[in-house]
């Protein structure tokens, strides 16, 4: 598994499916394109709208933000290069699905934590199963002004658990500055 990491448009996905690309050469299959992102508003749309064209011919996609590990063991028989983008996005979704319209003081961020831990790991186990490449792409978020909110600030200690927790159990991991990529582990 790799994981690649970095602030908002600092390049990653440009170096994931350079990546992607790289490894369907080599392995002579498809790349699955698991995009997490919903068109929540017109802007959004705009922006699944881009990267649905940008993506090269012949790569398949999958759209969704739950339950990913089972969407990972469905199509890995087909599919020896899995991309994931983003992490950070997929967390988003889950914790508005899990908020359900609650007010965010009024959340248990440790149950949210927790719920969102059994997810990342069916997804981390999934992803242990293909015989392939996986390539997953996270933000890191805590590298700002520390924001004035409690939605906002646990939000980033979650990512950021769970980011350590995906680097820890990936093979490599690419920190993206600027457009250039640096291998950090591997």
């Amino acid at each position: 598994m790799i994981l690649i990491t970095g602030g908002a448009r600092s390049g990653k996905s440009k170096t994931a499916e350079r990546l992607a690309n790289e490894a369907a050469a080599r392995l002579g299959r498809d790349v699955l394109y698991i995009a997490t992102a919903l068109p929540t508003d017109e802007e959004m749309a705009e922006r699944i709208a881009r990267h649905r064209r940008s993506r090269p011919q012949g790569w398949h996609t999958y759209e969704g933000h739950s339950r990913l590990g089972d969407a990972v063991r469905e199509r890995s028989n087909t599919h020896s290069v899995i991309l994931l983008e983003c992490v950070t996005t997929l967390l988003t979704n889950l914790l508005f699905d899990w908020a359900d319209g609650r007010d965010p003081q009024s959340l248990d961020y440790g149950a949210l934590e927790r719920w969102l831990a059994v997810e990342i790991d069916d997804l981390l186990e999934a992803c242990r199963t293909v015989d392939g490449e996986v390539i997953i792409v996270t933000n890191e978020l805590g590298w700002g002004v520390v924001p004035d909110n409690t939605l906002s600030r646990r939000f980033i200690d979650i990512a950021g658990r769970v980011n350590q927790k995906m680097a820890e159990r990936a093979d490599e991991v690419y920190l993206t500055v600027s457009g250039i990529e640096v291998k950090i582990k591997g």
